[in-house]
């Protein structure tokens, strides 16, 4: 009997430091998870930024991004399947080679090297970012779990944290552009060469940086699909996990959101890069432009992370940040036009601040809601995130040689007023009150 009493009395001495170590391990699996994003795209990022200046000769940057996107957009549709079956941490390493040949591609742009390479980072696009909406929001859960908790509270400070690092690439990758292309040499081979040479070595740091994560199962303990599985059950699998989520009416009323999401994003690396910054700044000044939308973008990132919640506080976030967007597009439309002087270096900068502010609520604030409101299929509803994020990122990239500012404008405007409508019936609904109710309750 003393022995076992013994036994009993030792037993928390071994087992005492566990749960600690693994709260510790998932607050450094997103600290990871957050830095190798920022090695990555700050490369991947500055690079997207100078396509449309740099490879000009018959649209060969602008086109190539638009088969990115579009390459992006058929492979989501199936990215979840393939992050089960990879696991998450698999998919986000796989994920990185994408990015790494897409950059070694740049150093010899022909049709010949960025198509193909834009085609496979197509693929690797979809799974990374399914791969990380999956591996984060798997990991807030668990913390919440083991702390005991609200789990919106910390999906949103873990969004935060990782989307004001994700959102410092512009910042960081954007200085290094302006350093390296200040000079003059912006349009010259060496001065390209020498920064995705750059480029290339960051992304290496960031891809053996993410293989130090944690394995974790972002679908709930159901593992990988069953090996045995005959192609037509594959075949099905694969096809409910891509419209599946389209039959739920919360992710019909969030995609117009998501939508726009991409649209924003496509109009300041193709269109304001081109149409505003260029022309007040320079080619070199894409840098520096870029540099504070990426910096206003991880500040508001971060601020919109810690002071997410719930579905009331998304909404007071989205709406501010749907509100200041539409201030600068209303400004471009009917205001603005290019003029010398102090006004024509702050006026490219402000609204790039304006703009990255949005970005940060658009990014924290769908992350935040898709890992509150989509427990059962979590890669699956990341998956539609980026279906119609990179599809109308890729109609912004092949239309912008063929239609004017103005006209684009005048459709990012409407699909802003289209998505905010969308969202705020998915917010006030009862059908939403009640399920609020219940995360609170959980």
């Amino acid at each position: 009997m003393d022995s076992v009493d013994a036994r009993d009395e030792e037993a928390p001495l071994v087992v005492a430091n566990s749960p600690s170590q693994t709260l510790t391990n998932h607050t450094r699996d997103i600290h990871i998870l957050s830095s190798a994003f920022l090695l990555i795209f700050l490369a991947y990022g500055a690079a997207q930024n100078l396509e449309s200046t740099i490879n000009t000769e018959e649209d060969l940057g602008t086109t190539s991004l638009g088969i990115l996107y579009l390459s992006f957009t058929f492979f989501s549709l199936v990215a979840s399947s393939v992050v089960r079956f990879l696991g998450a941490k698999n998919a986000l390493i796989l994920g990185t080679t994408g990015y790494w040949l897409f950059i070694a591609s740049n150093l010899k742009p022909t049709w010949y090297t960025m198509v193909p390479a834009s085609l496979y980072l197509g693929f690797a696009a979809s799974i990374i970012w399914v791969g990380q909406g999956t591996y984060l929001t798997s990991t807030a859960r668990s913390h919440a779990k083991d702390c005991n908790l609200h789990e919106g509270t910390v999906i949103g400070n873990f969004n935060g944290e990782f989307w004001g690092m994700f959102a410092g690439n512009q910042l960081v990758g954007n200085l290094i552009s302006l350093a390296l292309l200040s000079s003059g040499t912006g349009g010259t081979t060496s001065g390209t060469t020498l920064l995705f040479i750059v480029f290339l070595c960051s992304m290496t740091l960031g891809t053996i940086l993410m293989c130090f994560l944690h394995k974790r199962d972002g679908n709930g303990g159901k593992g990988t699909p069953d090996s045995s599985a005959n192609f037509y059950s594959s075949v099905v699998s694969v096809l409910k996990s891509a419209i599946a989520p389209l039959f739920d009416v919360r992710m019909l009323l969030i995609i117009p959101l998501i939508a726009y999401s991409g649209l924003q994003q496509a109009f300041v690396w193709a269109e304001f890069t081109k149409y505003i910054v260029t022309p007040a700044l320079g080619v070199s000044g894409v840098g520096g432009a870029m540099a504070v939308y990426g910096a206003f973008d991880a500040i508001c990132s971060l601020a919109a992370g810690r002071l997410t919640s719930g579905l009331p506080t998304v909404t007071l976030i989205v709406s501010g940040g749907a509100f200041v967007q539409a201030i600068v597009l209303l400004w471009l439309l009917l205001k603005y036009s290019v003029t010398s002087g102090v006004l024509g270096v702050i006026y490219p900068l402000l609204m790039a601040a304006i703009l990255g502010i949005g970005d940060g609520v658009f990014n924290t604030q769908l992350s935040a809601l898709i890992g509150m409101l989509f427990k059962r299929d979590t890669e699956g509803a990341f998956a539609q995130l980026k279906v119609w994020q990179s599809a109308s990122t890729a109609v912004v990239f092949f239309m912008s040689p063929y239609i004017s500012l103005q006209a684009m404008l005048v459709i990012m405007l409407t699909a802003l007023c289209i998505a905010v409508a969308g969202f705020l019936y998915l917010t006030a609904s009862g059908r939403e009150s009640i399920l609020f109710q219940f995360l609170v309750a959980t």
